[in-house]
Order: C-alpha cells, then structure tokens, then sequence
C-alpha cells in the first residue's frame, strides 16, 4: 500500500468518530518494514566507506574503524578516524523510500581527538534498476563539533514530498536510499558514532488519522512553475484505489496537461493552468469544488464549464448556490478553446452571477461605411473599418429593422453576414455596429445546441447585458431563472441560435423602471429562429419585451407590463412580432401597458409579391390593460413596411381589454408609417367574444349590426365600419334578420327580401339593402370586413 497509512471503518458520526480515518503512520508497525540498520557491533562488513553500493569498500577489517564496546555516553559504538576530505559512513541495506512516508536519520557524534570536523547525515538515492538518481539533494544539515566528549546530534528528513522541515525531497523516482553520514572539514580528527536511528516520523507530516492522499507525497512542487501534473495522476490514482480523497495542501500547482481527478478532492491550496487545459474532477464536479482549485468562483465556473464540454461523466454543472462575482464578460467558447460546435445537453443550474462594475463592460460601437443591395439580402459589403467590428454587434442605420445583428465578419473580403435583411437600405451610408457585453457569451461558438440554464440569477446591476446565444444551434433552454437589471438586453440571439429555444418560468427585471417608456432602450429577449417557447415568464419595464422573427412560437402564461409615471403617456410594444406567416399563438398572458406590434421589417423588399402576406396568428384568451395613456393607444397593431400586405388568417378571441384612467379610442390599429393594408383582399379574420372596458369603440368580425330605418325606403345604407377591425371594408353580409315586421310607408307588410351591395361609401365600410319597394323597419345585420375563406 503506498504511502504510510491504513484506512479503518469507523462509527459514522460526532468527535474523532470519522467514516474514514488512519489508525497507524508507523510502516514498521503496519507493514513491517524495518528501517533502523543493525548495530555496528553486529557487524561493519554492511557499513560502506563510499555510497554504500554493492561491492563499494566496507569498514570491516579498515585501520581507521574499530568498535568501541562500552563508551560512557553511547555503550557500543564506531571510532572513526577521518582521513580523507570526505569521510563517509553508509548502511549498505536498501532502506525503502514510500510515497507519504517520512523518515528521519539521526546520529549522535562526539569528537575525541585531533582536528574537530563537521558531521552531516548524507546518503545515496536509488531509483528502478538500482541506478543513482541524480538531481536531488543527498545531505542534510552540518553541524560543526567544538569541544571534545561533546554529544551533538546531527538529523535530516528525507520523504518524497517537498514539505517544510523535510531536508531531502527525493519525489516518486527514488525507491530506495543508503543513509549514513559524512565527516567534512579538516582532516585527522577521531570520533565516535552511536548506532544510527532511521526512524517512520510520517505523523509530523500527515495530519493524524486523515483520510486523503496528499498530491506533495507523490511529486508535486507546488511552486506554481514546475509541471505537477503526473503527480497528481499518481496522488489520484493511490486515493481512487483505497478509497481516500485527494488532498492539494498549501502551494500553487502548474498543471500543464489534462487531469482527470476519479478521487473526491479538497483544496487548500489552488492550481493553474493554460487556457487549452482541462482539469475533470469526476466526484467533484461542482462550482464549490473548482472554485476552490482555481481560487475564485469566476475562473473556477470557466474551467469546470470547460470540463463539462469535454467530459462524458455528467450532464450538469452544479453552482451549489454559489455567487460568482463577475468582473469581465464570461466568453463560453474561449473558456472551452477545443470546441467550436456543440451539440450534446448541458445544464447549467442552481447559483448567482453578480456583476462587478469596470470599463469592460463598456460596449464597443464603431461606425462605418457600407454598401447594401436586395440582390444580398443579408451582406454588407465594403465594410470601411471592418477589423474593428465584432460578431454579434447589433446594426443600427437607415432602413435597418429592430435587432439586426453582425452574424459572421470577413475581414479579407471586407464583408459582413447580417442576422436577417435590411427593410430599406439600399445604396451606402454611415452604419453604427454596437457590441454590447454579456455576463455569459456563447457567441463565439459556430454551433450550439441543447444548452440549458436552471435556477439562475444573472445579476446584470445595469452594468452589463445578460446571455449572448450562439450564432446557430437549437433548444437553448432557461428555466426558472432571474435575468435582472441588464444595461441593453437580457438575452440577445445574432442567429438562429434560439430555435426551438425555451424561455420557462423566468423573471426579467429592467434597471430603467424610473424612465419614461419611450426613452428606455433595454430589451428582454430576441429571436429569430422558428418553435420558441416563452411560458409563464415576468418582465417588468423593458422598452420592449420580446422582439420576434420566426415562425411557430407559442407565447402563454406570460405577464409583462411597461408603465411609467406620465400622464397620457406613449406606452411602448411589449412583443414585436417580425414576420408574414407567423404560425404562432399569443395564449393566457397578462399585457399591460404594452401592445403587440406585428411587422414585416426584416425583408429586403417588403413589398407584396409573391411571398404569404400577414397570416398565421392566434391571439387567445389574454388580459389586455393600460392606464394612464393618450386615448391613440392600442393593444394591437399591424405595421407592413411594404404596399400590397393584407390579412389573409388573424385570430384574436376570448380575449379581455380594460383601460384605467381615462378611455381608448380602439383595441387595433393599422400604423400606415410606410404603407396601408390593401382591404380588398381580407380573408379568414376572426375577432370573437372579446369583452371591452373603457375602450370607445368595441369591435368584431363578423359584427353583428342592428340597423333601424325610420323612414320608408327602398335603399337602407347600413354603417358599421366603426365596429369592423384594423380599419377594413364592409366586404362581406352573411346573414339579414329582420327585427319585427317590414312595413311600408302605410304600415303594409312587406315579406320580399332585399339583396346586399356590399363595400358602399367613401371608405367602403357601408352596405345597403335594396328593397323592392319603399319600406322602414329594423334587421339584424352580420358584416364581415373579409372574406372568410
């Protein structure tokens, strides 16, 4: 059994009663290893005149040795006679050197006669194939005799660890040793030698009754220079096979190759390694437990995020509720440095990242000239600048739609690949390309997929933005997690990096509460790619919320609210949605102060051709509120940025609108900033048992109309555009029920029914009913302003 010492059971709890302890550090004792040599008067014929070596010179028989029967002060002893410059006394047994043992070498001098020299404890260290191991220290500490019959003891500890108070660290090489002593100084001196003790003083060194394997008593310097990593193996792998923790004491370990730890491991001192290095600690795999290795929580998550890329043993990496104080942005992929893409799952859970204010989360903004055409929708070319613009940098410009963001830079050809295309920049001009600073970046990686974060706080402190997603990959996940406070954004996607991903059970909480809502610029999420899913989340006082691209998100359960303290104020989009064919549904949400703006901004040409118009969305059972606003404000609003958009499939039902502190005017809008929708081709609308409170003007479609004509007469024109939706034309009556009886001017029945002209009046929101003859009476009108097919 390495080392010098044996585990035991023992009882499981209170005082010295450990799980694991050490009950013996005496290897004579426990394996039954003798180190003490005989005494000189069994023999000189095993004590050398040189190393102690076989077949080196004995003292048996030598004319400067005889043994000394009964001295007063040692009984039995050697008289020695030295006569050369260096007088050398070995034991020719090989005395075995064990990693975790210690032994101590002691003799007792005394001068008798002549010159007084100096006495040392010295020896020979041999390695496999009784070869010399060179390179380590071979002497201990000398010691000057100054009168005659003066005892002086003269001592040194050899073991395999470089520990305070040991003399000769001989590391994991040396398997045995020839220990003796050395006579130095001048020469023809006679003095007298007691029996030499080697004696087991492991429990000096060794804490008693520890159950752990010290990394020192394998090799390991702990001088932050020399390369300690095969030390650690062998510290690992004594540990691992009997049971024990691995032990790093006080130092600073160079560990300049991979290390995997199969071992429970402690800390007290700390490690270091290069970026392209990874320690995996299989049985410590948690914050805590590299936080202690590395010294801080900040290096201690890079390099355990590093391991959980790199090893197959767990899924997870546990934060044990850790707070890590985060000084600089947390680049993923550099703290991994072997791994571009990704695709395995992964979770990071259960801990805190609180960001400490410094310039380097300042975000980087450069401006450059740069040329854009429809024909590439989604390139920047002759990009002036361009080594100094990064990936991920948000695009701001003329004609540049919400949360375009820099997804690849090619410096050589002086482009750049943008996130989605430009809605009206064509031609050159002057661009802004602003790289915010996230507490966890993963943008570098090309690809990353199947990432969760669990049970997080991202404490943001309005100093930094919260998570950076990679330019592609698919379900990232986040899940009852804090983002709270962030400077610009709480969770940016530059691709589509987000399909498919999961927001769950989160709180977004903006630094910029106190602000007006229009002069607030943070934003909580963004997305492009297609299946996300954002459900029962909180986000309080963003400029917007969520700004969507994509296709076939479910939005439910969500509640977020944008107020301040102005009266009449501009109330800004919670959730923008940027797309035709959207395939998505708004379900169960509480959207307050906020509306939902629905857009077409990221097309090169946004005019209608040949691509589906807006379509797609279910709006279902939500509770709309507002208070305080200017009466213009909406919860619903269609904003084409191109000519010819219609509405070809909108559902919006069961839903509850309320404004407090003065009314509203709508529920909807179209905003005809750049183009109005084209009415005549509304089909498949449907705005359905809605209730309305404060709100002007209640809406439906269809509407169903109640329509009196006073007066005899053979055309009736029936008004109900105010009811109809986002602005559209009477285009279609499904049914006509008359209210009691039709009469004509002398009260006579009338029993013809009248055929409908729909799309009348100079908006086109009237229908008549034409009648075969004067007549005055009351219908029941049900108007569509689409067609439903």
């Amino acid at each position: 059994m390495p080392g010098c010492r044996r585990a035991f059971w023992g009882l499981p709890d209170g005082g010295l009663n450990w799980t694991r302890g050490v009950i013996d550090m005496n290897k004579a004792i426990t394996d039954g290893l003798v180190f003490t040599p005989p005494q000189f008067e069994n023999g000189l014929d095993v004590w050398s005149a040189g190393d102690g070596t076989p077949g080196s010179p004995t003292y048996a028989g030598s004319p400067n040795a005889a043994l000394v029967p009964a001295d007063q002060d040692f009984g039995g002893c050697l008289e020695l006679l030295k006569n050369i410059t260096t007088t050398k006394l070995r034991y020719m047994g090989d005395t075995p050197i064990l990693p975790g043992c210690y032994l101590r070498i002691r003799a007792r001098v005394k001068a008798m006669s002549g010159n007084l020299p100096a006495v040392r404890i010295a020896a020979w260290a041999g390695g496999a194939g009784g070869a010399h191991v060179t390179g380590v220290t071979e002497t201990g500490p000398s010691v000057q005799l100054t009168a005659y019959g003066k005892v002086e003891t003269v001592e040194a500890i050899v073991g395999t660890g470089a520990r305070t108070g040991v003399n000769m660290a001989w590391g994991t090489g040396t398997l045995y040793g020839h220990f003796g002593i050395d006579l130095t100084g001048p020469n023809g001196g006679v003095v007298r030698i007691d029996d030499i003790e080697i004696e087991d003083v492991t429990s000096a060194f060794l804490r008693t009754m520890m159950d752990w394997v010290d990394v020192r008593d394998y090799g390991a310097k702990g001088d932050g220079v020399t390369d300690d990593s095969a030390a650690f193996d062998a510290a690992d792998a004594a540990a691992d096979a009997t049971g024990r923790d691995l032990f790093v004491s006080e130092g600073t370990y160079f560990l300049n190759a991979d290390v995997t730890l199969e071992a429970p491991a402690r800390f007290e001192g700390k490690v270091t390694m290069p970026a392209n290095r990874r320690l995996s600690m299989t049985r410590s795999f948690d914050l805590p437990s590299y936080a202690a290795a590395f010294g801080s929580e900040e290096e201690g998550f890079k390099k355990a995020f590093q391991a959980l890329l790199n090893f197959s043993d767990h899924d997870s990496l546990d934060l044990k509720g850790r707070r890590i104080e985060v000084t600089a942005p947390i680049d993923l992929q550099a703290s991994v440095s072997n791994k571009t893409t990704f695709a395995t799952r992964r979770v990071i859970r259960n801990g805190q990242f609180n960001v400490i204010s410094g310039s380097a989360w300042n975000p980087t903004v450069v401006t450059s000239q740069a040329s854009y055409s429809t024909s590439n929708p989604t390139t920047l070319t002759g990009v002036a600048n361009i080594a100094n613009i990064t990936v991920g940098a948000l695009v701001e410009g003329t004609g540049v739609g919400r949360e375009i963001y820099v997804k690849a830079v090619n410096v050589g050809a002086g482009t750049l690949t943008l996130s989605n295309p430009l809605y009206g920049a064509a031609g050159t001009q002057v661009y802004t390309f602003t790289r915010f600073k996230y507490v966890l970046d993963f943008g570098g990686f090309d690809s990353l997929s199947q990432m969760a974060l669990e049970n997080i706080d991202i404490q943001c402190n309005g100093e930094a933005s919260g998570i950076n997603l990679a330019p592609s990959g698919i379900v990232f996940q986040i899940r009852d997690s804090f983002i709270q406070n962030p400077k610009n954004r709480g969770i940016t996607s530059m691709g589509t990096g987000c399909q498919g991903m999961m927001i769950d059970r989160c709180q977004f909480l903006s630094a910029e509460g106190p602000l007006l809502a229009q002069d607030r610029v943070s934003i909580a999420f963004n997305t492009n790619g297609n299946d996300v899913k954002l459900r029962n989340c909180r986000a309080v006082n963003f400029r917007h919320f969520g700004i969507m691209a994509g296709a076939g998100s479910l939005i439910v359960g969500n509640h977020f609210f944008q107020a301040d303290s102005a009266p009449a104020g501009v109330r800004l989009a919670g959730l923008v949605l940027i797309g035709t064919d959207l395939r998505t549904a708004i379900t169960g949400n509480s959207i307050d102060n906020a509306f939902i703006e629905w857009t077409n901004e990221h097309e090169a040409d946004p005019d209608f051709f040949s691509q589906y118009s807006f379509g797609g969305l279910t709006i279902t059972g939500n509770v709309f509120t507002v208070s305080d606003s200017a009466p213009w404000f909406s919860w619903i609003v269609v904003k084409p940025y191109g000519s010819g958009h219609f509405i070809q499939s909108l559902n919006v039902t069961a839903n509850a609108f309320k404004a407090f502190n003065g009314n509203i005017d709508r529920v909807e809008k179209v905003d005809t900033t750049f183009a109005p929708l084209d009415n005549s081709r509304m089909r498949n609308i449907w705005f359905e048992g809605n209730t309305f409170t404060a709100v002007n003007q209640v809406i439906a479609n269809p509407v169903i109309y109640e329509f009196t004509q006073g007066s005899a007469a053979s055309t009736w024109t029936v008004n109900p555009g105010a009811y109809l939706p986002l602005g559209g034309w009477a285009r279609t009556v499904e049914a006509m029920v008359p209210q009691g009886a039709i009469t004509g001017p002398a009260g006579e029945r009338r029993s013809d029914m009248p055929y409908v002209d729909v799309e009348q009046g100079a908006q086109k929101q009237n229908v008549t009913l034409n009648w075969l003859a004067a007549s005055k009476g009351k219908v029941r009108v049900s108007v569509r302003m689409d067609s439903p097919y």
